[in-house]
């Protein structure tokens, strides 16, 4: 049915749900994996991009925020790649065969113009949930990938449970601070 499975991953929570699907998805089809994550300013956790003026009010601050936005990107790439890693090792030792990339840039394109290079039967993704005003604004990037991907699309959303643990979390500790 499926020989090769592209899966989109991020940091996000939903990330685990969505390899956990693909692994699942690809031992029952003995097709293989390719883990992706991509670099994007619009992910969670990453680092925001100093804003540099004209004018150098303050000797060498340029170039110390340059420095600490470098720092902070180069964190969270190292984390992208572990999180591969990770997932990687897992899959191979459940017997799928498995490799990974991380790309930067924009992810609808990066993931449609990987899963037509890859060849891949199915792309498997997670859905942040956008709407209304924050997706006109913003985008979706599942929502570009259903339109444009050369395979067919899966895609996940945030399992109920998480989100009503997220929600009491969230409570508990704002309680907490009051």
């Amino acid at each position: 049915m499926f020989k090769k499975i592209l899966v989109a991953l991020d940091r996000s929570l939903i990330g685990q749900h969505v390899f956990e699907e693909a692994l699942g998805l690809a031992k029952l089809t003995q097709a293989s994996l390719m883990l992706l994550h991509v670099l994007s300013p619009e992910e969670e956790g990453s680092p925001y991009v100093p804003m540099l003026s004209n004018f150098d009010y303050y000797p060498g601050f340029g170039s110390q925020s340059f420095e600490l936005y470098q720092k902070q990107w180069d964190e969270f790439k190292n984390k992208g790649i572990q999180m591969l890693q990770s997932f990687c090792t897992e899959a191979t030792t459940a017997g799928v065969t498995t490799e990974f990339t991380q790309n930067i840039g924009n992810p609808g394109r990066i993931i449609c113009d990987l899963a037509h290079s890859y060849g891949a039967d199915l792309i498997v993704m997670g859905r942040r949930g956008r709407s209304g005003l924050t997706e006109l604004f913003l985008g979706s990037v599942s929502n570009y990938v259903l339109h444009h991907a050369p395979c067919s699309v899966h895609i996940m959303h945030l399992p109920v449970t998480l989100k009503t643990d997220e929600v009491v979390q969230e409570t508990t500790s704002t309680l907490s601070v009051n």
